[in-house]
């Protein structure tokens, strides 16, 4: 963009504000993350969020291959922001998942595990699936990148449907495979309209259908899907240390497994993700991790350093953890 160009989004978001001061500007901007600052505006007074491409695409890496260390680099790489903008983290959206800033290698990782046929890609650097076809509906894989959109730093969104599972429909035209229905129930056309045709059809596969996938019945369901990401997100809701504290990566002296810890007014939290479909054991000094007692946030997994000030955590295939040093809630301010 010319300089111009950057003029004209500061512009923009002073009529904005002056219409609607509750609105917010969100870019889609798939450029390097030097470049992305630009849309900030030095002072946060341009576009208030922006999509976190970078992170998107090392983190669909890491899933497909278990290597966490281009994922590692890309928050570190986005870490810079103004005070009064954000990033967004996502995992699909209504385009295709674009792939185009991965190395030609570790594209073609990506297309084996998740695209690997001609009729699953777009432009030659995208996938144009959805999350659960994607990730073969394997519930611990799905657990995994909800865990990850929830816990990277930055404000998560999700596309419409993820949250039950929906599938795609590949017989239609490009992006249009991941743009069908949503399917609110096990009525005619998903419960999304009373017409006998809608303009895209409604999934309805024995698999992915809207006779078995559909929010009705996930609602119902105490172990479904949709109740799963209800309960997460109310968890992420009571992080504060992830909305307004610092972060930084750790070293768990283990390959495939990303570790984090969030710092906020005297509180912590120790994130943990196995991306590898293998059991693995990360290593923590209690003094990294701010605490000798580590309190299980989603479980009763507690991990206790032992006598020479080590955590042990153990991990099964693609599990995660949220820790928080001191005690479930420690007296956390909440705002």
């Amino acid at each position: 963009m010319a300089r111009k160009d950057y003029e004209l989004l500061h512009d923009m978001r002073d009529f904005l504000q002056w219409r609607r001061r509750d609105a917010v500007l969100l870019a889609e901007a798939n450029v390097p993350p030097d470049e992305s600052l630009e849309y900030f505006g030095e002072l946060g007074d341009r576009l208030q969020m922006m999509l976190n491409f970078p992170v998107n695409q090392r983190l669909f890496y890491a899933l497909a291959s278990g290597d966490v260390r281009p994922l590692v680099r890309a928050p570190e790489a986005t870490y810079r922001r103004p005070a009064a903008a954000q990033w967004v983290n996502f995992l699909r959206s209504h385009d295709e998942l674009d792939l185009g800033r991965l190395t030609d290698t570790q594209r073609q990782r990506v297309f084996d595990a998740f695209g690997p046929s001609k009729a699953m890609q777009l432009y030659d650097r995208g996938i144009r699936r959805r999350l659960a076809p994607m990730l073969e509906n394997d519930r611990r894989r799905l657990e995994l990148a909800f865990s990850l959109l929830f816990t990277l730093p930055g404000t998560p969104m999700l596309q419409y449907g993820d949250e039950i599972g929906i599938g795609d429909d590949l017989s239609l035209p490009e992006r249009e495979a991941a743009r069908t229905p949503m399917q609110w129930s096990g009525e005619k056309q998903g419960g999304f309209s009373t017409a006998d045709r809608t303009v895209r059809p409604v999934i309805a596969d024995p698999i992915y259908g809207y006779h078995r996938v559909n929010v009705e019945a996930q609602r119902r369901d105490p172990q479904s899907l949709v109740n799963w990401v209800e309960r997460k997100i109310r968890m992420r809701r009571e992080c504060p240390e992830i909305s307004w504290g610092d972060w930084k990566i750790l070293d768990p002296a283990t390959s495939g497994v990303l570790m984090m810890r969030y710092d906020w007014r005297g509180h912590t939290l120790i994130i943990v993700h196995n991306f590898t479909p293998k059991s693995r054991v990360a290593r923590l000094d209690a003094a990294t991790a701010g605490s000798r007692a580590l309190t299980d946030l989603l479980w009763t997994n507690d991990s206790d350093a032992d006598e020479n000030g080590r955590h042990f955590i153990q991990l099964d295939p693609y599990a995660y953890r949220w820790f928080r040093g001191r005690g479930m809630d420690r007296n956390v301010p909440r705002q």
